[in-house]
C-alpha cells in the first residue's frame, strides 16, 4: 500500500483561482468587516471562488480551502491504469493524478452561521484558503457560531486548530461520537499506517482545543432545517448534512463520492478509509437512493463548487453538474 506523504502532493500547479459571486446583501452588509477581513478582501493575491445558493431562508456558500492531486494508485479497487483511463476519458487526467478540491460551505439563516468542515489548512496539497475565503465575505472565523466536522480526516479539521489554537473560539462545534472515540484511541492509532497518523494527531488537538465539542449519535436536527445524515462507511462517524426549507433541499455528502471513480463504481475506494466493505455498503444504499430522489447534493472533492446529481443513465449512475447559477 503507497504511503501518503506531502511530498505527494508537492507538484501541484500554484492556486490562481478566479470566481465569480452571487453575493448576499444580508450577509454582507448585516455587519462591518473587521480591518483584517478588509484588508485581506483588498490583497492583490488570488482568491478562491465563491458560490451561493439559496435554499429557503437558508444561504448556501461554497468556498475551497484549495486543492490536491492523489496519484492514481490510492484508489483500491482499480489498476492505477485503468484510474488514470477513467481521468483521461472525463478530461480530468493530470500527471500527478487526480485532482481533489476541498470544499467547505457556509450556511446562513440571517441568524447563525454554520460551516461544515474546516479544510486541510495547508496540510495536505495547495490548501489553506478557506480564511481568505470567508474574508471575502466579510467573515472572520470568530464570527462563525457552529462548525460541523463531517469526519476527522485531516482534510476536514485541519484549519480548526492550525497553529495549535481553537481558530473558531465562538463556534460549536457537532463531530459524530463513532468517529471522536475512533479517532481518540490510543490502541487504534498504533495499529494504523504512517499516512492516517496526522489525523489521529489532530483529533486529539481539536479534542483539548474545543471544550464546547458537541460528540453527538445518530441523526438529528443540529437547528430547525440543518439536521445530521448517517453515512457512516468511509469512516466509522461520517455524516452528511441536510439543509431543507421553502420546499428545497441540499445534503452535503462529504467523501461519499470521490472524482472520476464515482458514481459509476461503488468498488472503487480511497486510501484513507478504514472499512472499505462499509464504505461500499453505504454507497450501494445511497446513490440509488439519491438517484430515484433527484437529490441535490454538495461533495467536498468534487469540481467546485461540488454541486450536483447522481442520476441513473442507461443503468449506470454518473454525476450531473448543477444548474445553480442564477437560478430562482
Amino acid at each position: 500500500m503507497p504511503q501518503l506523504s506531502r511530498r505527494a502532493f508537492a507538484g501541484a500547479l500554484p492556486v490562481g483561482l478566479l470566481g465569480g459571486s452571487l453575493f448576499s446583501a444580508a450577509i454582507i452588509g448585516r455587519a462591518a468587516a473587521p480591518a483584517a477581513a478588509q484588508e485581506a478582501a483588498r490583497a492583490p493575491a488570488s482568491v478562491t471562488p465563491l458560490a451561493q445558493i439559496r435554499i429557503g431562508r437558508f444561504t448556501v456558500t461554497a468556498l475551497t480551502d484549495g486543492y490536491a492531486d492523489m496519484p492514481y494508485d490510492y484508489f483500491p479497487g482499480r489498476s492505477p491504469a485503468e484510474v488514470e483511463k477513467s481521468a483521461t476519458a472525463q478530461f480530468s487526467a493530470r500527471t500527478s493524478g487526480v485532482r481533489f478540491l476541498f470544499n467547505q460551505y457556509l450556511i446562513d439563516d440571517g441568524q447563525r452561521r454554520i460551516l461544515i468542515d474546516a479544510g486541510a489548512a495547508g496540510s495536505i496539497g495547495q490548501t489553506g484558503q478557506l480564511p481568505q475565503a470567508l474574508a471575502m465575505l466579510g467573515i472572520t472565523p470568530d464570527q462563525i457560531d457552529a462548525v460541523i466536522v463531517t469526519h476527522m480526516h485531516q482534510d476536514h479539521m485541519g484549519g480548526l486548530i492550525l497553529g495549535g489554537k481553537n481558530n473558531y473560539p465562538q463556534a460549536e462545534l457537532y463531530i459524530d461520537r463513532r468517529d471522536v472515540k475512533h479517532w481518540t484511541d490510543p490502541a487504534k492509532r498504533n495499529g494504523a499506517p504512517d499516512f492516517l497518523q496526522t489525523s489521529f494527531a489532530m483529533a486529539e488537538e481539536v479534542v483539548r482545543l474545543y471544550p464546547r465539542l458537541q460528540a453527538i449519535d445518530g441523526e438529528r436536527e443540529i437547528v430547525p432545517g440543518i439536521s445530521i445524515v448517517d453515512l457512516t462507511g468511509h469512516t466509522p462517524g461520517q455524516i452528511g448534512v441536510r439543509v431543507e426549507d421553502g420546499g428545497k433541499s441540499l445534503i452535503m455528502v462529504s467523501d461519499m463520492i470521490f472524482p472520476v471513480v464515482h458514481p459509476g463504481a461503488t468498488d472503487v475506494f480511497f486510501l484513507f478509509e478504514q472499512d472499505p466493505a462499509a464504505a461500499k455498503a453505504m454507497r450501494d444504499k445511497f446513490f440509488p437512493r439519491a438517484a430515484s430522489e433527484g437529490a441535490l447534493i454538495a461533495a467536498t472533492h468534487m469540481p467546485f463548487p461540488g454541486l450536483g446529481r447522481i442520476v441513473a443513465d442507461r443503468g449506470e449512475m454518473r454525476w450531473q453538474i448543477a444548474d445553480w447559477a442564477l437560478q430562482d
